[in-house]
């Protein structure tokens, strides 16, 4: 179930370099949408990619979305766990976590 909501709080956390990002990925879908709502049953904002999940491919189309969609260079997005997994944590380098739920929240309504 996927559920759009107001505030992403569950899914958003702070860290010493920025902002972490709990989200579900669904690969190989016909389109990018990141965020794509919010499972609330994992606590995660929704991204869809295109990529299939092989040989990372999925993986660094995650990155090159989320980057584009806070406007900050690629180097400044990383998955800190969840690599071979649906649900990843991705950390956000020079945001702060409530930029981040603001910019989503945003992105959702829009």
């Amino acid at each position: 179930m996927v559920v759009l909501v107001d505030s992403f709080g569950d899914a958003v956390l702070s860290s010493d370099n920025g902002a972490v990002i709990t989200i579900d990925v669904s690969a190989g879908c016909k389109k990018d949408a990141f965020p794509a709502g919010y499972n609330p049953w994992r606590k995660a904002v929704v991204c869809h990619v295109a990529a299939r999940a092989v040989g990372g491919k999925a993986n660094r189309a995650i990155l090159d979305l989320i980057a584009g969609t806070f406007g900050v260079p690629k180097s400044s997005v990383s998955i800190i766990s969840g690599a071979i997994s649906s649900t990843k944590k991705i950390e956000i380098a020079g945001i702060s976590r409530e930029d981040a739920v603001s910019r989503l929240s945003v992105l959702l309504k829009a």
